[in-house]
């Protein structure tokens, strides 16, 4: 099932499937503040829900049109059943013992675990939204947040250049274990998308075809 894309433009096209709106003005954000290397043509698709996420990767992948695609989605809270269920037909599709370690980007519980280490190292032990309203008050002054439109919009706002390398020295240092709470492996992509050097696009690939572990 391989995946080959010629270099258009001399950029890499890179596909990222956000689980709902959250994940995906976050990530275009990021895009809009050119925090990562140039190199890379970052495309995002809504999948408007976890549900919808392995098919919407299938489709991306199968198409062609991507060098390497990604998922970008909440853990949840545990038994994270929702969550396993992406990684398992994620594994399915290519038939891959861990695939899904290689291209699925994780919170754990929820996105905002990412989004408020713009501001702080505080953990968010719940996916609540009610519970975790007073700390995003806080400290991006949006009122008895609850994720709607234009609440996400006034909070992507006040997200830079400057507190994006904070948000990145800080999640470098989380856990990278999806199984404990307050974990993520968002550092790892960091480095992917910021590196010049494009070689671990295939090596991605070449672990997505075969049983071998990229170095």
């Amino acid at each position: 099932m391989t995946n080959k894309l010629p270099r258009i433009l001399d950029k890499h096209k890179i596909c990222i499937i956000c689980e709902g709106n959250e994940e995906y003005e976050y990530l275009d954000r990021l895009n809009e503040l050119k925090v990562w290397n140039d190199q890379y043509d970052i495309s995002l698709v809504n999948a408007e829900g976890n549900g919808n996420i392995p098919a919407r990767y299938q489709d991306r992948y199968q198409n062609g049109s991507y060098e390497v695609v990604f998922v970008f989605c909440d853990t949840e809270k545990k038994p994270y059943e929702q969550y396993e269920d992406i990684k398992r037909k994620i594994n399915e599709f290519h038939g891959v013992d861990n695939a899904a370690d290689e291209v699925v980007i994780f919170g754990n519980p929820c996105t905002m675990q990412i989004i408020i280490r713009h501001w702080t190292d505080e953990i968010i032990r719940t996916a609540a939204k009610k519970v975790n309203a007073p700390l995003i008050e806080m400290h991006t002054g949006v009122v008895n947040y609850k994720a709607k439109t234009d609440q996400i919009k006034e909070v992507m706002k006040r997200i830079t250049a400057e507190n994006y390398i904070k948000m990145r020295q800080r999640v470098k240092s989380m856990d990278s274990d999806d199984a404990i709470l307050g974990s993520s492996n968002f550092g790892r992509f960091i480095e992917l998308l910021e590196q010049d050097d494009c070689g671990w696009i295939q090596r991605i690939n070449s672990w997505l075809e075969s049983d071998n572990i990229p170095n």
